[in-house]
Protein backbone atom coordinates (compact mmCIF):
# COMPACT_ATOMS: atom_id res chain seq x y z
CA UNK A 1 0.00 0.00 0.00
CA UNK A 2 0.84 3.52 -1.03
CA UNK A 3 2.04 6.03 2.02
CA UNK A 4 2.72 9.64 0.97
CA UNK A 5 5.71 10.56 2.56
CA UNK A 6 5.08 12.91 5.76
CA UNK A 7 6.33 16.51 4.58
CA UNK A 8 8.41 18.86 6.75
CA UNK A 9 6.08 21.91 7.35
CA UNK A 10 7.82 24.89 7.57
CA UNK A 11 5.72 28.32 8.99
CA UNK A 12 7.50 31.42 8.19
CA UNK A 13 7.20 34.53 9.52
CA UNK A 14 7.88 37.93 8.93
CA UNK A 15 8.30 40.60 11.94
CA UNK A 16 6.16 43.19 12.46
CA UNK A 17 6.13 46.83 11.00
CA UNK A 18 9.01 48.56 12.39
CA UNK A 19 9.46 52.47 14.00
CA UNK A 20 8.56 54.63 11.83
CA UNK A 21 11.96 56.36 11.85
CA UNK A 22 13.00 53.67 9.60
CA UNK A 23 9.64 53.27 7.43
CA UNK A 24 11.32 52.74 3.65
CA UNK A 25 14.40 52.35 4.59
CA UNK A 26 16.89 49.94 3.58
CA UNK A 27 17.65 48.51 7.43
CA UNK A 28 18.93 45.31 7.48
CA UNK A 29 21.35 45.17 9.60
CA UNK A 30 20.12 48.11 11.76
CA UNK A 31 18.94 46.19 15.34
CA UNK A 32 15.74 48.49 14.98
CA UNK A 33 12.71 48.26 17.00
CA UNK A 34 8.85 47.26 16.79
CA UNK A 35 6.37 50.02 16.05
CA UNK A 36 3.65 50.55 18.32
CA UNK A 37 1.53 49.16 15.11
CA UNK A 38 3.94 46.30 14.90
CA UNK A 39 3.28 45.55 18.45
CA UNK A 40 0.05 44.93 17.64
CA UNK A 41 0.35 43.11 14.58
CA UNK A 42 2.39 40.50 17.34
CA UNK A 43 -0.60 40.19 19.04
CA UNK A 44 -2.55 39.74 16.12
CA UNK A 45 -0.10 36.64 15.06
CA UNK A 46 -0.15 35.53 17.89
CA UNK A 47 -3.97 34.68 18.19
CA UNK A 48 -4.16 33.25 15.12
CA UNK A 49 -0.97 30.96 15.58
CA UNK A 50 -1.61 30.29 19.19
CA UNK A 51 -3.17 26.86 19.34
CA UNK A 52 -0.59 25.36 16.94
CA UNK A 53 1.55 22.62 17.46
CA UNK A 54 4.94 23.70 16.74
CA UNK A 55 7.70 20.59 16.99
CA UNK A 56 10.58 23.20 16.47
CA UNK A 57 10.40 27.07 16.64
CA UNK A 58 13.30 28.79 15.50
CA UNK A 59 14.25 32.77 15.04
CA UNK A 60 16.46 35.24 13.99
CA UNK A 61 18.51 37.02 17.02
CA UNK A 62 17.20 40.76 15.59
CA UNK A 63 15.26 42.64 18.02
CA UNK A 64 12.33 43.53 15.83
CA UNK A 65 12.22 39.37 15.30
CA UNK A 66 12.33 38.77 19.01
CA UNK A 67 9.61 41.06 19.69
CA UNK A 68 7.20 40.05 17.35
CA UNK A 69 7.85 36.61 18.88
CA UNK A 70 8.05 37.36 22.05
CA UNK A 71 3.61 37.24 22.58
CA UNK A 72 3.37 33.89 20.35
CA UNK A 73 5.72 32.39 22.58
CA UNK A 74 4.35 33.75 25.78
CA UNK A 75 1.10 31.84 24.35
CA UNK A 76 2.80 28.90 23.61
CA UNK A 77 4.83 28.55 26.70
CA UNK A 78 7.70 27.68 24.40
CA UNK A 79 11.12 29.91 23.80
CA UNK A 80 12.35 29.59 20.44
CA UNK A 81 15.87 28.76 19.17
CA UNK A 82 18.42 31.54 18.15
CA UNK A 83 20.08 31.28 15.04
CA UNK A 84 22.69 33.67 14.46
CA UNK A 85 22.36 33.35 10.19
CA UNK A 86 18.73 33.74 10.34
CA UNK A 87 19.70 37.91 10.35
CA UNK A 88 18.87 39.74 7.21
CA UNK A 89 20.89 40.60 4.85
CA UNK A 90 23.75 43.53 4.82
CA UNK A 91 22.68 46.21 2.63
CA UNK A 92 26.45 47.86 2.98
CA UNK A 93 26.11 51.65 1.74
CA UNK A 94 22.71 51.80 1.30
CA UNK A 95 22.05 50.59 4.75
CA UNK A 96 19.84 53.95 6.35
CA UNK A 97 18.93 55.41 3.03
CA UNK A 98 15.09 55.43 1.77
CA UNK A 99 14.09 53.81 -1.17
CA UNK A 100 13.48 57.23 -2.96
CA UNK A 101 17.08 58.55 -2.59
CA UNK A 102 18.96 55.23 -3.47
CA UNK A 103 18.67 56.58 -7.52
CA UNK A 104 20.21 60.23 -6.81
CA UNK A 105 22.85 58.75 -4.63
CA UNK A 106 23.57 55.57 -6.35
CA UNK A 107 22.06 55.86 -9.93
CA UNK A 108 19.80 52.83 -9.56
CA UNK A 109 16.42 51.64 -8.66
CA UNK A 110 15.55 50.81 -5.49
CA UNK A 111 12.75 49.01 -6.93
CA UNK A 112 15.42 45.83 -8.64
CA UNK A 113 17.43 45.73 -4.91
CA UNK A 114 17.01 41.92 -5.29
CA UNK A 115 18.79 41.75 -8.45
CA UNK A 116 21.13 44.69 -7.92
CA UNK A 117 22.17 42.41 -4.54
CA UNK A 118 22.12 39.38 -6.73
CA UNK A 119 24.32 41.12 -9.22
CA UNK A 120 26.89 42.18 -6.55
CA UNK A 121 25.80 45.96 -7.63
CA UNK A 122 25.33 47.48 -3.83
CA UNK A 123 29.08 48.32 -2.68
CA UNK A 124 30.15 47.12 0.93
CA UNK A 125 27.11 44.90 0.71
CA UNK A 126 26.97 41.21 2.22
CA UNK A 127 27.81 39.21 -0.80
CA UNK A 128 25.13 36.55 -2.25
CA UNK A 129 27.47 33.56 -2.02
CA UNK A 130 27.97 34.57 1.56
CA UNK A 131 23.87 35.44 2.31
CA UNK A 132 22.92 32.35 0.51
CA UNK A 133 25.28 29.92 1.97
CA UNK A 134 24.56 31.06 5.89
CA UNK A 135 20.85 30.55 5.27
CA UNK A 136 21.39 27.68 3.43
CA UNK A 137 22.91 26.16 6.58
CA UNK A 138 20.14 27.39 8.39
CA UNK A 139 17.94 25.68 6.31
CA UNK A 140 19.35 22.55 6.64
CA UNK A 141 19.42 22.81 10.19
CA UNK A 142 16.12 23.03 10.47
CA UNK A 143 15.24 20.54 7.79
CA UNK A 144 17.48 18.24 9.63
CA UNK A 145 15.94 18.72 12.99
CA UNK A 146 12.34 19.26 12.06
CA UNK A 147 12.54 16.77 9.33
CA UNK A 148 8.26 15.09 8.93
CA UNK A 149 7.62 17.84 11.64
CA UNK A 150 6.14 21.45 11.92
CA UNK A 151 8.81 24.00 12.25
CA UNK A 152 8.30 27.47 12.30
CA UNK A 153 10.27 30.12 11.39
CA UNK A 154 10.49 34.04 12.40
CA UNK A 155 12.83 36.46 10.44
CA UNK A 156 13.06 38.62 7.98
CA UNK A 157 11.69 39.27 4.20
CA UNK A 158 14.83 39.20 2.80
CA UNK A 159 15.48 35.64 4.49
CA UNK A 160 12.02 34.82 3.81
CA UNK A 161 12.96 35.35 -0.21
CA UNK A 162 15.93 34.13 0.28
CA UNK A 163 14.62 30.11 1.89
CA UNK A 164 12.08 30.61 -1.12
CA UNK A 165 14.67 30.71 -3.62
CA UNK A 166 16.27 27.98 -1.71
CA UNK A 167 13.72 25.31 -1.80
CA UNK A 168 12.11 26.36 -5.01
CA UNK A 169 15.46 25.92 -6.46
CA UNK A 170 14.93 29.61 -8.41
CA UNK A 171 17.90 32.72 -8.30
CA UNK A 172 17.32 35.46 -5.08
CA UNK A 173 16.55 38.10 -8.04
CA UNK A 174 13.06 36.42 -9.12
CA UNK A 175 11.44 36.27 -5.80
CA UNK A 176 10.19 39.47 -5.86
CA UNK A 177 7.20 37.72 -7.45
CA UNK A 178 6.47 36.99 -3.46
CA UNK A 179 5.77 39.58 -1.59
CA UNK A 180 6.30 39.22 1.95
CA UNK A 181 4.20 42.10 4.24
CA UNK A 182 5.01 42.95 7.67
CA UNK A 183 3.90 39.98 10.53
CA UNK A 184 2.77 37.53 7.20
CA UNK A 185 2.86 34.09 7.14
CA UNK A 186 3.86 31.64 4.43
CA UNK A 187 3.82 28.07 4.88
CA UNK A 188 5.60 25.39 2.72
CA UNK A 189 5.78 21.37 2.66
CA UNK A 190 8.49 20.10 1.53
CA UNK A 191 9.06 16.32 0.40
CA UNK A 192 11.44 14.70 -0.81
CA UNK A 193 13.34 17.77 -2.56
CA UNK A 194 10.01 19.12 -3.57
CA UNK A 195 8.73 21.71 -2.10
CA UNK A 196 4.92 23.39 -2.37
CA UNK A 197 3.28 26.60 -1.18
CA UNK A 198 0.42 26.28 0.75
CA UNK A 199 -0.09 29.46 1.90
CA UNK A 200 1.82 32.82 1.23
CA UNK A 201 1.66 36.25 2.71
CA UNK A 202 -1.23 35.46 5.18
CA UNK A 203 -1.46 38.43 7.76
CA UNK A 204 -3.35 37.60 10.14
CA UNK A 205 -3.60 40.99 11.69
CA UNK A 206 -5.39 41.99 8.93
CA UNK A 207 -8.45 39.70 9.26
CA UNK A 208 -8.58 39.96 12.80
CA UNK A 209 -11.29 42.82 14.21
CA UNK A 210 -10.10 44.59 17.76
CA UNK A 211 -8.00 42.74 20.18
CA UNK A 212 -7.52 39.93 17.98
CA UNK A 213 -11.65 38.95 17.94
CA UNK A 214 -12.45 37.24 14.31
Amino acid sequence: MYVREQPTRLHLVRHGEVDEAYHQVFGGSIDMELSATGHEQAKGLAKFLQGRNFDHIYRSPMVRVRQTAKPLLDALGREAEVIDELREVDFGVWTGHKWHEIQEKFGVDAEDWLVHLENGDVAEAESMGGYRSRIRGSLEQMMGEGAGQDVLVLCHGGVIRMLLALLLDEPFSKMDRFEVDFASLTVIEHRSNRAEIKLHNFAPWLWLGENGAA
